[in-house]
């Protein structure tokens, strides 16, 4: 009894300026401490942190500019040849020396960049054309539909590509849309799978049900729900295909299978330096150099985009 005497008698002796609030800013409690972020802002700004990446990114920037403006900074052109001044070395004149022609190894040498480029691209762009509606018609109905394509893709993928260029060309005429065709044939197969397995993870999940319990029907579940929340993945395959594409036309090119002459890549202009290539090194080095370079950079760069994409390494 006598503690709540006392208890009573400390309460009544208590004021309300007695009391104060501490460590708490009602203010500041009302401001948001991060600002909000969209899930591509947040990407962009991880990527930005990795500097292999943009450095990658930079460099890939430059090789563009360059394929596109850098022949106009020579006076020859890319066909003129003469014959007085052939496998001359680097110099003001000939900023990467003379092939067996006379001809300015500095200027085609960015056009045959720009074809690389093109054939790299455009295979790039219809592989994600091909293998994403493939791909997400496999993985959204799957079943018996998914079995039939999948067999299908399965016979494709095991044709050599190499096979399909020799056919090709016996068929058509040996260009570039030839080689573009022959790389396209087989090469959306990877990204319909990927595709494929997005698919098949994202069809069940809530956003979807509530989506078709609304109404939506299966056109409008698949491209307006499913394939936009897949965006990273393909994304990050198209950006690691182009490389693909570019070595197998470098390659193709270097077998003879390639753009024919007078049109040059960097492949087939490795191939004709190896003849002397221990005496004019410069007619292989700089072809050689560049093509490693993209590819490369466009490999780096892919990596830095797949981790800036995936959600599990988010802070």
């Amino acid at each position: 009894m006598a503690s709540d005497k006392n208890l009573v008698s400390l309460d009544a002796n208590l004021k309300p300026e007695d009391f104060r609030k501490i460590g708490i800013d009602e203010k500041q409690a009302e401001v948001i401490q991060r600002e909000s972020l969209s899930a591509w802002r947040d990407s962009w700004q991880r990527l930005r942190q990795n500097k292999m990446a943009m450095t990658a990114l930079g460099i890939l920037g430059l090789i563009v500019l360059a394929a596109i403006f850098a022949p106009y900074f020579s006076k020859f052109n890319y066909y003129s040849n003469d014959l007085l001044n052939t496998n001359k070395p680097p110099s003001g004149d000939h900023f990467f020396g003379t092939d067996d022609l006379g001809r300015d190894i500095f200027v085609r040498t960015w056009y045959g960049a720009r074809i690389s480029l093109i054939v790299g691209l455009a295979a790039a762009a219809i592989d994600l054309l091909i293998g994403v509606i493939y791909g997400g018609i496999m993985g959204y109905f799957g079943g018996r539909v998914d079995n039939i394509m999948n067999k299908f893709s399965e016979i494709l993928y095991a044709i050599p590509y190499l096979l399909v260029v020799i056919l090709l060309l016996v068929v058509m005429e040996p260009s570039l849309g030839t080689i573009i065709l022959a790389l396209t044939i087989t090469g959306w197969i990877n990204m319909s799978w990927i595709v494929r397995g997005e698919i098949m993870q994202l069809k069940n999940r809530e956003f979807v049900l509530a989506s078709r319990s609304m109404g939506a029907g299966s056109k409008r579940l698949l491209f307006r729900h499913l394939l936009p929340n897949a965006v990273g993945p393909i994304i990050v395959t198209i950006t690691l295909s182009v490389p693909n594409a570019i070595f197998a036309e470098a390659f193709l090119s270097f077998l003879g299978l390639g753009v024919q002459a007078p049109v040059a890549s960097l492949g087939s202009m490795i191939n004709d330096s190896l003849t002397g290539w221990l005496y004019y090194p410069w007619r292989f080095l700089f072809p050689a150099i560049l093509v490693s370079l993209i590819m490369l950079s466009f490999n780096i760069f892919g990596d830095g985009l797949r981790d800036a994409l995936d959600p599990k390494l988010k802070k």
